[in-house]
């Protein structure tokens, strides 16, 4: 991948976005659109739609989604302390003793993750994880009054940790889920523009999908996709202890993960594992019996129903402030949904025969 091209991914996961608040790394993903958009919008709940050829058939949404796992400030203390409720599934484990920032209108602040640790030495309690309601931000502040000059109820917070490299192919960072899926569908535009597709592409940043497929939800009721493909994340399994039993066999570094299952259209399942074999584009294959739990759960039975897949990197780590993946990952997704749109004909069927 291109150095301006990771320096542009790093901005990405670098500007905050936690679910309700994903405007700043909006306004990044407006520009970036527009270098290849006939148009450019937004709409009412945040989403931001790039519009390739309008006028094409069939009529395919692209969505990653922008929006990560976060915290809402709930309560200040009158000794000075933070109190707060999860935004997303953010599980506690993740938390416990982690820098964070707190983002105010005043400007950032940055704060610790503490709780109460007993050390009476008597048994394991010591070594309980605490529930979300008994851990607290310490930001340095000698009571309430001094806390109030850099946060405000209603104020979101994100882990402090920041984009980095690990090896020659890996990376981690916060915020990997879903601001690489944006990265890639960008990438993806980018490299449809460069050809003639007879389908009409949106390239679509949506919100909220942490908090429940809202922004998903909006977009595809407007927008009326023939076709829609989500890229998300989904847990690899090249980890000490996985159960490949249960979460199948995938990898960092082996390619963009494709499914069968009840959210895919079997039509769309079988162009995209034809596409990556046609463009020797490495992949995965797994299967997924239920809800994907990623905005194609929206997009597919928007209005009459629509044709869906899910397109997944593998990734370390969900839902925290040092996820890992594999780079080459997000490339290879990439040139495989830009060859598949451009294989798109305006008579096709999706109806599963």
């Amino acid at each position: 991948m291109e150095d301006s091209r990771i320096k542009f991914l790093q901005r990405l996961l670098e500007t905050p976005s936690p679910s309700g608040f994903e405007e700043p790394v909006q306004v990044l993903v407006r520009e970036e659109l527009k270098e290849n958009a006939a148009e450019v919008t937004t709409d009412v709940l945040g989403n931001v739609v790039g519009a390739l050829n309008p006028g094409g058939s069939p009529r395919v949404l692209l969505a990653g989604h922008c929006d990560e796992v976060g915290l809402l400030v709930r309560h200040i203390s009158d000794d000075g302390y933070i109190y707060f409720a999860p935004i997303g599934g953010m599980n506690n484990h993740m938390l416990v003793g982690h820098r964070v920032i707190i983002h105010n209108p005043a400007g950032p602040c940055l704060g610790v993750l503490g709780w109460h640790r007993p050390h009476s030495g008597g048994g394991d309690s010591g070594n309980k994880l605490p529930e979300i309601h008994e851990m607290w931000i310490d930001i340095g502040a000698r009571d309430k009054e001094e806390a109030l000059k850099r946060v405000t109820v209603g104020d979101p917070v994100t882990f402090a940790a920041g984009f980095e490299r690990l090896g020659e192919d890996y990376a981690n960072s916060p915020g990997f889920d879903d601001k690489m899926g944006v990265f890639i569908i960008l990438e993806a535009f980018r490299l449809i523009a460069k050809e003639r597709p007879k389908a009409a592409v949106f390239a679509v940043s949506t919100v909220q999908e942490e908090v429940g497929c809202r922004g998903a939800t909006a977009v595809a009721f407007d927008l009326k996709p023939d076709v829609g493909v989500a890229v998300d994340v989904w847990g690899s399994s090249d980890i000490p202890g996985a159960d490949k039993i249960r979460a199948g066999d995938l990898c960092l570094g082996k390619g963009p993960i494709l499914y069968r299952g009840s959210s895919f259209n079997p039509v769309l399942a079988r162009l995209l594992v034809e596409t990556a074999e046609s463009n020797q584009i490495p992949c995965q294959k797994t299967a997924c019996a239920g809800d994907s739990g990623t905005d194609v759960s929206a997009i597919q039975v928007s209005r009459a129903g629509v044709a869906t897949a899910v397109v997944s990197i593998a990734m370390r780590y969900g839902h925290g402030p040092f996820s890992v993946l594999s780079l080459s990952d997000l490339e290879n997704t990439s040139r495989l949904l830009a060859a598949f749109v451009c294989r798109l004909e305006p008579q096709m069927s999706f109806i599963p025969m």
